[in-house]
C-alpha cells in the first residue's frame, strides 16, 4: 500500500484543480480539504474523490471559481444558492457568514442547496468551533440511483446524508459527525479498491439479504444498497437530512422528480449559536468539562470523545508514516494527473 505525503500530495492535487479551471487559492483549499479527510483517517471522503470531482468539472457540473449568492431569508436567517461550484469553497464561505452573524446577533441558520459535494462536514463544525460557536448540520445528497435503503426496505432510496454537531471546548472540540446510513458509501468504495470485506450488518443484496462484500454495490451484478445505522433510528434521522437538507433549501430529495444525474449535489441545513448568549460561558465550559471527564472516568483507556479519534490519526498521519492509499485509488489519482499533463515528478513527489 503506498504511502503519500500530506503536504506534496496536497501540491499535486492542487495543480489538478487549477488544470481544470480553478484559481490557485480555490485549488489549495480544495486540496487542503480532501487531504485533511486522509489525515483524520475519513479516506471515504479524500483524495480518491479527485478523479470523480475532476470529471465531473470537465462535464461542466461543477462551476470553478463560484461563491454562494444569497436568495432568500432575513437577518440572521438566510438561503444560499452554491451555484454549483465546488463544495469546499461554498461551504466554506457560506459557514463564515453563519459564525459572522453568530457573533452579532447571537445565532444563525441558513439553508444552503445547488452545491457541489461539501466533503467532510467535520471541518465545518470545526471551522465554527474555532471560532468559539456551536454548530449543527444536517446535509442530504442526491448523486444518481440513492444508496441507502429505509429500514425493512430492501433498495437504494436516499444518500448517506451526515449530521454534525460540533461543540468549543478546550483545548480540542467536540465533534460529532456521522453518515445515518451504516457506513459512508465512499468507505464501501475504499473496502472495495482495497479487495477487503465490510462489517456485517452494513450491506444488503438487491434480495434483501444480508452481505458483506462490497461488490454489492460497486460489483458488476444486481446493485444492493446500504442500511441506515441503528435501523429505525438511522432511517428517521436519514428521513429528516432529506426534509431539512433537501426539501427545506429548496435543492431537492431523493424522490424520481429530482434530476440525479447533475454530479454529487449537496443540500445542507445549518444552525450556528453562541452559547456565551444562552448561558454564562465559563459556567457552560466548566459543565461542558465536567460531564466528559465524567464519562471517559467510566474507562479512561478505552472512551473517547468525538472527534477523538480523528485526532489521534491526524497526529499519527501527520509523522513520517504518511498517510495510508490503496493500490486503486493511488492509480486512478495518478492516472488522472497524468491525464491532465501532470509531470511525474510531482506526482512522485507525493510518495513516502
Amino acid at each position: 500500500m503506498p504511502r503519500i505525503t500530506a503536504p506534496a500530495l496536497i501540491t499535486l492535487v492542487s495543480a489538478m484543480f487549477e488544470a481544470v479551471g480553478s484559481s490557485g487559492p480555490e485549488a489549495a483549499r480544495i486540496a487542503s480539504d480532501l487531504v485533511e479527510a486522509n489525515l483524520r483517517g475519513h479516506d471515504s471522503h479524500g483524495v480518491q474523490l479527485v478523479p470523480r470531482y475532476i470529471e465531473n468539472a470537465e462535464a461542466g457540473l461543477i462551476n470553478p471559481n463560484t461563491q454562494p449568492s444569497r436568495v432568500g431569508g432575513e437577518g440572521a436567517m438566510a438561503v444560499w444558492d452554491g451555484g454549483m461550484g465546488f463544495g469546499q469553497v461554498v461551504g466554506r464561505a457560506v459557514t463564515d457568514w453563519a459564525i459572522e452573524t453568530s457573533r452579532a446577533q447571537g445565532m444563525a441558520m441558513f439553508g444552503l442547496r445547488r452545491t457541489h459535494h461539501l466533503g467532510r462536514i467535520g471541518g465545518y463544525a470545526e471551522q465554527a468551533a474555532a471560532a468559539g460557536m456551536i454548530s449543527l448540520f444536517f446535509v442530504n445528497a442526491v448523486s444518481g440511483r440513492g444508496v441507502v435503503a429505509p429500514f425493512g426496505g430492501m433498495d437504494g432510496r436516499m444518500g448517506t446524508n451526515p449530521v454534525c454537531i460540533g461543540v468549543p471546548m478546550a483545548p480540542e472540540p467536540i465533534i460529532l459527525d456521522f453518515a445515518t446510513s451504516a457506513i459512508a458509501v465512499g468507505k464501501v468504495k475504499v473496502a472495495f479498491n482495497a479487495g477487503k470485506q465490510v462489517p456485517p450488518g452494513v450491506l444488503i443484496t438487491h434480495l434483501g439479504e444480508a452481505s458483506t462484500d462490497p461488490a454489492v454495490i460497486y460489483g458488476q451484478g444486481p446493485r444492493g444498497a446500504l442500511g441506515p445505522f441503528g435501523g429505525h433510528k438511522g432511517y428517521g434521522l436519514a428521513l429528516i437530512c432529506e426534509i431539512l437538507g433537501g426539501a427545506l433549501t429548496g435543492g431537492g430529495t431523493n424522490q424520481p422528480q429530482t434530476p440525479n444525474d447533475r454530479g454529487i449535489v449537496n443540500g445542507m441545513f445549518g444552525i450556528m449559536l453562541d452559547p456565551a448568549r444562552m448561558a454564562d460561558l465559563p459556567g457552560f465550559a466548566h459543565e461542558v468539562q465536567a460531564i466528559c471527564d465524567h464519562v471517559r472516568a467510566s474507562a479512561p483507556d478505552n472512551v473517547l470523545l468525538p472527534g477523538e479519534p480523528e485526532r489521534r490519526t491526524r497526529a499519527q498521519r501527520s509523522g513520517s508514516d504518511g498517510i495510508p492509499l490503496d493500490e486503486v485509488s493511488w492509480g486512478d489519482l495518478a492516472v488522472t494527473a497524468t491525464r491532465l499533463g501532470m509531470p511525474e515528478a510531482l506526482i512522485q513527489a507525493a510518495l513516502a
